[in-house]
């Protein structure tokens, strides 16, 4: 009996991880390498150590995969995940418009930029606050300001992910805080990189080192870019970074050389991602004639068709609750798995125990 209630137990745990994203019944998405395994993948030569616990370096122009570590690994994205974030609302979003700062941008937690109740700021403004200095006031602004609001944003977002491949993806909260059941890879933070970089717009300011933000009363302050890529990197052009307690240090950098442009995604790094993101870098230039395609980033899927007039809001602004397409379920329940406790699993076995254990007997003296 105990062997089944510990049998029970583990097959809980394993239950309530992530599941590694798949095409139907075809491997691991971009190859049968790309594992969720903590193992390193290079074919050509041997990549220099590194700290993160997932990593994918790729190619943007080819779509090849270099070298990676769990590329699948579904992991807590940080900030990294404004890369969605900005694919999302970039087309959406008209640069000259101006926004007034609101008491729930102000009170937002997490890192800021310094977005005040009352004072306007210009659409263009504040996608720099929120490339720069990853201000989470910022993301709320911009998302708010679109229609449906934060709600939208997400429900958005999550399409997107799908849209392009990035399978592994799920989104709960547009600024990348830690929340129940979002999660993204390694794998799929290069497709967000690969796809934001084909925009102009996304491309400028990921690679923008310094701009000027409103103070409170009067003037303005600098904001450095949070990528020291940028600053200590020859050919570098930025993109995003991201820390919380739980994620730890995550990371999406590129750079360009010799005709080449290159991806280094890092997500569980407990330090010194700028210093590993540069020696993989480095690694991939000097290595790259020898080095043979391990994996390819996918190329994005046409966009899905516009839905009929039975599928549209009722109201203006309302936002329907996200539908999982024919064959995708998978994804829903693996989202349900990861938001549920994992006690709530092994407590029905726990719960049983007493009724197959039998006390002792007392001894009669």
């Amino acid at each position: 009996m105990r062997l089944l209630l510990t049998a029970c137990a583990t097959t809980a745990l394993v239950v309530a991880q992530p599941l590694t994203a798949s095409a139907a019944g075809q491997g691991p998405v971009g190859g049968a390498l790309m594992t969720a395994k903590p193992t390193v993948v290079a074919t050509g030569a041997t990549p220099p150590v590194v700290q993160a616990s997932s990593y994918v370096v790729a190619d943007i122009d080819t779509g090849d995969v270099l070298a990676a570590k769990a590329p699948h690994a579904k992991l807590r994205p940080a900030s990294t995940l404004k890369t969605l974030t900005a694919l999302v609302l970039l087309p959406r979003l008209n640069k000259s418009d101006q926004i007034i700062g609101t008491d729930g941008d102000a009170q937002i937690i997490g890192s800021k930029v310094g977005v005040s109740p009352g004072l306007k700021y210009t659409v263009n403004l504040l996608f720099e606050g929120m490339f720069l200095a990853s201000g989470n006031d910022a993301v709320h602004a911009l998302c708010e300001h679109d229609d449906g609001g934060t709600a939208g944003t997400i429900q958005r977002m999550n399409a997107k992910a799908k849209e392009i491949g990035a399978l592994d993806t799920h989104v709960t909260d547009p600024t990348g805080l830690d929340t129940d059941g979002q999660y993204s890879s390694a794998y799929d933070l290069a497709l967000f990189a690969q796809a934001g970089l084909a925009r102009p717009d996304f491309a400028k300011y990921a690679s923008t080192k310094f701009t000027n933000f409103p103070l409170t009363t009067q003037g303005t302050y600098q904001v450095a870019n949070q990528n020291k890529l940028l600053f200590k990197y020859d050919g570098a052009l930025g993109i995003k970074t991201g820390y919380t307690t739980l994620a730890r240090n995550t990371f999406i950098g590129a750079a360009r050389r010799n005709g080449h442009t290159l991806v280094v995604t890092m997500m569980n790094a407990p330090h010194g991602v700028t210093e590993d993101a540069s020696n993989l870098l480095t690694w991939s230039f000097e290595h790259y004639d020898k080095l043979s395609s391990v994996g390819t980033l996918v190329k994005p899927t046409a966009p899905p068709k516009a839905a009929s007039a039975a599928d549209q809001p009722q109201a203006a602004g309302e936002i329907q609750p996200e539908r999982p397409p024919v064959g995708k379920q998978i994804h829903t329940v693996n989202s349900f798995f990861v938001s549920t406790p994992v006690w709530l699993w092994a407590a029905p076995p726990v719960l049983l125990l007493g009724l197959f254990l039998r006390r002792p007997r007392r001894r009669r003296h």
